[in-house]
């Protein structure tokens, strides 16, 4: 038995990427002539384009380096980016952008190294798994990798941006689980993590605030509730069919910023449920082709790695839906392929490269 054709996920995702295309420059154009601002309305769509066209390169690079060279690769790798993360924190050389310090511009590209952390942090994980042969993680190294893993972690917390700390902790959790290690190296800490963690976030005001607005998102209506509110309104406004391409009334300053994390509640609005229904099923069948790839793959390395960049978009995905329909508090994750966001596409689209690039070595293991 052979895994489904990789062209699928590559259908899937062009498909979810011309859908966000065409959203973005919908929702960005009407700011822009709402507002009478100076920019172009197209300004959005060519930088998207831009960062996509960054993306494929990326994806060629890995592709043709291939995923083992990129295990073996990623110790430097992660290295490099959390040197990135404190210049992020550094005034004058970070951007601050909404009082999070999560990117560094330069030559007019804003690049946010905690994208790349997202991928690299597991990548580190699975290959010091694999320098083992096949024996099995001491706790003493086990805690040793672990604490190098939380140096960007901590990083990333204090920009702030809990989000993606978070995505990147249970990645690399799931990473436990498929690479076997002991229950009890992390089941335990995981369990007093989680309290120390609701404790410390109890406490602070940035997290407690987001818990109340998801709560209760009609008490803030004039700060933090405002986009959850609006956002279930343009979702629930969009009915079966939705208002048609283009007719949303969200997108007209009700709803700022949608591009980036709440543009899936413009395109309910103007697609309705059958809309959201194609774009949920695309997910889900990216999803399935990842992680078939993973189950295919003769290579450990190759399942491992496979099965994390799977995970990883979809989690995000569900996380950014979850939002977006109000199950879930906000999380400051964007839609993988569909949102507006520069180095989160790049770094997705580097990870399809991976799971091609994998899917072609299990192609060759059959030959």
């Amino acid at each position: 038995m052979r895994s489904v054709h990789p062209l699928i996920l590559l259908f899937c995702v062009f498909s979810i990427f011309v859908m966000g295309l065409i959203m973005i420059f919908n929702t960005t154009s009407a700011e822009v002539l709402d507002h009478a601002l100076s920019r172009s309305t197209h300004q959005a769509l060519y930088r998207q384009i831009l960062y996509a066209l960054m993306g494929l390169g990326m994806a060629s690079l890995v592709w043709f380096v291939g995923y083992r060279r990129f295990l073996e690769w990623s110790p430097y790798l992660l290295a490099f980016f959390t040197f990135l993360l404190v210049l992020t924190l550094i005034p004058g050389v970070g951007r601050e952008v909404n009082g999070s310090k999560r990117w560094i511009a330069f030559a007019g590209i804003s690049l946010q190294p905690s994208e790349f952390v997202k991928y690299l942090a597991p990548a580190y994980f699975i290959h010091r798994i694999l320098e083992l042969n096949g024996q099995s993680l001491e706790l003493r190294p086990f805690l040793k990798l672990i604490g190098l893993i939380a140096i960007p972690m901590f990083l990333i917390l204090i920009e702030p941006n809990n989000g993606t700390a978070g995505v990147i902790g249970l990645t690399v959790l799931v990473a436990c689980v498929i690479t076997q290690v002991r229950f009890k190296y992390w089941g335990l800490p995981l369990a007093i993590m989680i309290v120390i963690g609701g404790i410390s976030a109890y406490h602070l005001p940035y997290v407690t605030a987001r818990i109340k607005v998801y709560m209760h998102p009609e008490l803030d209506l004039k700060g933090k509730g405002h986009q959850p509110y609006q956002a279930k309104i343009a979702a629930g406004s969009g009915g079966l069919f939705g208002r048609g391409p283009g007719n949303s009334l969200q997108k007209l300053s009700y709803l700022p910023e949608a591009q980036n994390d709440y543009i899936a509640a413009i395109y309910a609005e103007e697609f309705g449920f059958v809309g959201m229904l194609v774009l949920i099923s695309l997910y889900m069948i990216m999803g399935y082709v990842g992680f078939q790839i993973a189950l295919f793959t003769p290579d450990p390395g190759g399942f491992y790695l496979a099965t994390v960049i799977t995970f990883l978009i979809c989690f995000q995905s569900f996380m950014n839906l979850g939002v977006v329909s109000g199950l879930l508090p906000s999380t400051g994750l964007n839609l993988p392929f569909f949102s507006q966001g520069g180095t989160s596409l790049m770094v997705n689209v580097m990870g399809l490269g991976l799971l091609l690039n994998i899917a072609r070595t299990e192609k060759l293991e059959y030959v």
